[in-house]
């Protein structure tokens, strides 16, 4: 399984319109702040399935030499988290796309002149995709009622990633991704701040710890970091094109 970070950024990326801080001015000037809206890429020897797909989409997928995918599972139905699917107008028609009801609902009355796929997927029941098993989990993410995570498995080799979350995974979640090999964490913030939707960059490694990831990586993350090259020693921020293998 391999997975790519095809975007880190929070819901506004980095840079922000007309902020000169640190980290936006690191990310016009090509640094590793530089941060597109959030969007995972796994894959398999059979396929290739998307995690999202964030406003940006367009340019991860050129970026990172992607002409298709056989699949897109939706976490939650905010704006930064599905809009860039309408980059397939044109492109890839009739796609396969995951999700529970209400966030498919909601996103397909947006989106239907693509024609894509639905297919309706209950909370923590397993799924096929690629020849790798995913299943959705409950999150917190206020005010979205059922907003989900994502654990992907292959052989014995176990993802999770806590898509939009505070600190408050339900306790049947909280079971189910316990020893990921690795773990990909909403940290939207430094651990000085506090995240009234999300976790900061603290609790999401106080998660990690609770859970026993062997890995973890920082995702979702806004402009309120330290240029990237400086915050990343401390922390283990997630950066746009970052590739692990499992």
């Amino acid at each position: 399984m391999k997975i790519t970070l095809l975007g880190t950024g929070d819901a506004t990326g980095t840079p922000v319109i007309g902020c000169d801080c640190p980290a936006c001015t690191d990310a016009k000037n090509g640094g590793k702040s530089k941060r597109l809206r959030f969007s995972i890429l796994i894959q398999s020897d059979m396929g290739q399935v998307l995690i999202d797909t964030g406003p940006d989409l367009k340019w991860q997928m050129i970026n990172n030499g992607i002409d298709h995918v056989d699949a897109v599972i939706w976490t939650h139905g905010h704006y930064d988290h599905y809009a860039g699917f309408g980059e397939f107008h044109r492109v890839q028609y009739n796609v396969d796309v995951y999700g529970i009801k209400e966030t498919l609902d909601y996103i397909l009355d947006y989106l239907y002149f693509l024609k894509p796929v639905r297919h309706d997927v209950l909370m923590y029941e397993p799924f096929e995709l690629v020849g790798l098993t995913f299943v959705l989990f409950k999150v917190k993410h206020p005010p979205t009622k059922n907003a989900v995570g994502v654990m992907v498995c292959e052989g014995n080799k176990k993802l999770v990633i806590t898509g939009d979350t505070m600190r408050a995974i339900p306790s049947e979640s909280m079971k189910l991704i316990r020893r990921p090999d690795l773990l990909i964490a909403d940290g939207i913030v430094p651990p000085e701040i506090n995240a009234k939707k999300h976790m900061n960059a603290q609790e999401a490694m106080e998660l990690a710890e609770e859970i026993g990831a062997k890995e973890v990586v920082l995702t979702h993350l806004s402009h309120y970091f330290e240029p990237h090259d400086v915050a990343s020693k401390t922390m283990p921020l997630g950066y746009d094109g970052m590739v692990f293998e499992l």
